[in-house]
């Protein structure tokens, strides 16, 4: 009997293929077709080879898995990478960023830096990026023309900041462009007062309910260094998890961003609420603000996911290097070598990304009826030989220079290390400008 299955739109044929869901897996000649811009069929090659496509696409030597999803970041950022480098958060902040972003960032600033950020992001495998920064909607026009998939984050603040005078400007236009882009599919609007030490409890409870108004997320730093806690407690009497939980902000659509400082008090109100954690561990480590205790969230069931930061802390978006970190990082505070096993870092890397961000039914593996958001990594090099698990090579032995191919949606946004919608050379150009001028007023 002919196969009277509808022909796919592109198969891929990949030497392994490393769905994450189920946990532990991984293919061997396998192939993977796509339909209509969604997984369509995975099955083995012999089978696959039978199936009707408009393309076939032969990858080998390559891992298939899904597409790296950076759970946090400042895209526009990447034009500070480099200005102030070598000091701790707070000094950082208040005595180099926050002057250069009131004297630089317009929305000039963060359509150049946001561009450049989504190639540097799609040239490491990354198909989806949470962003919170200022001009949200530009950064929204960015992503939109990129084809890539994001969060977009409204930043809050109790003073003024770019593009907003005041928090109810800043909230305002986040319900505005939620309003706008509610259908979009590609694209999700969360709303990110910044930290609870930049926003008092009346802004907070104004997220708070319109959030639960329009059941989106909320995405804010918290706990990113011991002295935030100390300075909450002396001001607030309570640990800022706490008065964040006191004010009703927690819960499964809440990303608590670097949570350094964990007490078994903060860890219960983790695990309580089913409040998500992103974890970016070398911004952390380069500001000397801690460690994120991983395994003991993940053994108490807390939701992990990884964000690289911004490129002005970090200094890069390498995802796959930043999980890398994440892994070796986990063993040493937790004091063994099991926690945090490769197979777990991918998934922290991707479905646990998908999932912070209420996308898991979407994108974060691979599965029949999910976007197909994919990365394919070379492993064929030197440097992965000889290859007993392929996802420990993937963690353990590989860069994102080994990153070939990416698609979004079942869009190619790079074919063979080249960025199928964006100008290489004019990205580099146009940021080469904007440290120019950034450069001849740095003190």
């Amino acid at each position: 009997m002919p196969n009277r299955e509808p022909a796919l739109d592109l198969l891929l044929l990949p030497t392994w293929l490393v769905p994450v869901e189920p946990a532990g897996v991984v293919l061997k000649d396998h192939g993977l077709g796509i339909r209509d811009g969604r997984i369509a069929f995975i099955g083995p090659r012999s089978e696959a080879l039978r199936r009707q496509a408009g393309e076939v696409r032969e990858l080998p030597g390559m891992l298939l898995s899904p597409g790296l999803i950076n759970a946090h970041g400042h895209a526009a950022m990447t034009l500070f990478r480099g200005l102030a480098d070598d000091l701790p958060l707070m000094t950082w902040l208040e005595n180099h960023i926050w002057p250069a972003e009131a004297k630089w960032v317009d929305e000039a600033f963060v359509h150049d830096g946001t561009d450049l950020a989504i190639a540097e992001q799609i040239k490491g495998g990354i198909t989806c990026f949470c962003d919170m920064y200022f001009f949200p909607k530009v950064a929204s026009e960015r992503v939109h023309n990129s084809g890539i998939r994001a969060q977009i984050a409204i930043p809050v603040l109790d003073f003024p900041i770019p593009g907003a005078h005041d928090a109810a400007e800043a909230i305002r236009q986040g319900v505005e462009l939620f309003s706008d882009l509610k259908h979009h599919p590609r694209i999700r609007i969360t709303f990110g007062p910044h930290a609870p030490y930049t926003v008092g409890d009346e802004n907070l409870e104004k997220v708070r309910m319109i959030a639960e108004e329009l059941d989106a997320s909320i995405h804010m730093h918290v706990h990113e260094t011991a002295f935030e806690v100390q300075q909450s407690l002396e001001r607030h009497g309570e640990r800022p998890l706490a008065r964040l939980s006191r004010l009703g902000l927690l819960g499964p659509r809440f990303q608590a961003v670097h949570m350094t400082q964990i007490s078994d008090e903060d860890l219960a109100l983790l695990v309580e609420t089913n409040t998500s954690v992103v974890h970016c561990p070398e911004s952390n480590l380069k500001l000397a603000s801690g460690f994120c205790p991983v395994e003991r969230l993940w053994q108490a069931g807390v939701n992990v996911a990884v964000g690289t930061d911004g490129a002005a802390s970090n200094n890069d978006l390498d995802l796959l290097g930043e999980t890398r970190t994440a892994a070796l990082l986990a063993k040493a505070v937790a004091g063994s070598a099991t926690a945090l096993d490769a197979h777990r870092a991918l998934r922290m890397a991707t479905l646990n990304g998908a999932r912070a961000m209420g996308l898991d039914d979407e994108v974060g593996s691979l599965e029949l009826g999910k976007a197909a958001d994919l990365v394919a990594f070379d492993l064929s090099g030197l440097a992965q030989q000889p290859i007993y698990d392929p996802v420990s090579q993937l963690i353990y032995a590989t860069g994102r220079d080994c990153v070939t191919h990416l698609w979004v949606a079942g869009k190619q946004l790079l074919d063979n290390k080249r960025l199928s919608r964006m100008d290489e050379r004019q990205l580099g150009e146009t940021a080469r400008d904007w440290a120019r001028r950034i450069s001849g007023h740095v003190q």
